[in-house]
């Protein structure tokens, strides 16, 4: 029983969360939280239905600890900054009384279910969670493995897709632009992530020069070189100068204007092996034509 009591005394008891208003002097933005605030107009919407209706939610803060009766915003960053927009003067709060681990935890599952997020904030709220989980040292032996620990990140998004998105946070500041922007699609961003900085400076250095963006099998095809000792700027220049598939011009024809000289039952290969046949009957005919009149 002795032993009971002494192990119970250990366990230290954190406050239950507090429903207060903060005046929003008091508050403060989380620290490298990865979620852009813009002046947008998704913000106007906001502004328009917080000036209208009020807060619907409260956001989510917790104590600083070098600052007393002062506040670090977990959820809720976008509230708080349409309320100064409005010059509203507090915000209705709710206090958790947890350490920064668990509340980067608590602020990439709060901002997590928004469906505007783009891939690198994902990919770095992914990142601030997977190094507060390793930090709490609470995902039992799986903590130091990625690829397994990446299961315990999202309840939407699958280990492998996790995997990747943090891949992401590896390439350089010009790279993670062009994803945030939409200009490099996940997979190749995913590739590039994997080559040092002197080579992912090579690929920003000729996207600049020709304007265009390496696909997914140039960006294989790049890390491939680089692991075997191979890539550098010529490299880069030339694999990146192949021409695309979705680049090849098409020649597109109206199957009715075809199928007015072929038989209905014609498919379409056979329609295209015939096509190609006639052309090159013409072809041949035009320069044997060509030799008999020398």
């Amino acid at each position: 029983m002795k032993d009971m009591k002494t192990s119970a005394e250990k366990v230290v008891k954190e406050p239950k969360p507090k429903l207060m208003n903060i005046k929003l002097e008091k508050l403060h933005p989380f620290k490298s939280h990865p979620y852009k605030v813009l002046d947008d107009e998704s913000m106007t919407e906001l502004v328009e239905s917080i000036k209208e209706y009020g807060f619907l939610n409260r956001i989510i803060v917790r104590p600083l600890e070098e600052k007393q009766d002062e506040y670090e915003i977990i959820s809720g960053h976008r509230r708080v900054h349409a309320a100064e927009l409005l010059e509203i003067k507090e915000a209705p709060a709710v206090v958790h009384f947890i350490d920064r681990d668990q509340a980067t935890i608590l602020m990439v599952d709060s901002n997590c279910q928004r469906e505007n997020l783009s891939l690198m904030e994902k990919a770095r709220s992914y990142r601030m969670k997977l190094d507060a989980i390793k930090h709490q040292g609470t995902s039992r032996q799986s903590v130091g493995k990625l690829d397994e620990s990446a299961e315990l990140i999202s309840e939407n998004d699958s280990g492998r897709t996790v995997q990747r998105l943090i891949r992401l946070t590896y390439l350089m500041p010009e790279l993670q632009e062009f994803v945030d922007n939409g200009k490099m699609k996940m997979l190749p961003a995913y590739e590039l992530s994997f080559l040092n900085e002197e080579a992912q400076r090579d690929i920003v250095d000729r996207i600049d020069e020709t304007e265009s963006f390496p696909s997914h099998a140039q960006a294989r095809r790049m890390r491939k070189a680089f692991e075997e000792g191979k890539l550098n700027y010529d490299t880069v220049t030339e694999i990146m100068a192949e021409v695309k598939p979705n680049q090849v011009e098409k020649l597109k024809i109206p199957m009715n204007d075809i199928k007015k000289y072929a038989p209905d039952c014609s498919t379409p290969k056979e329609l295209s092996d015939f096509i190609i046949k006639l052309m090159k009957q013409d072809y041949e005919r035009k320069y044997r034509d060509r030799d008999d009149c020398r």
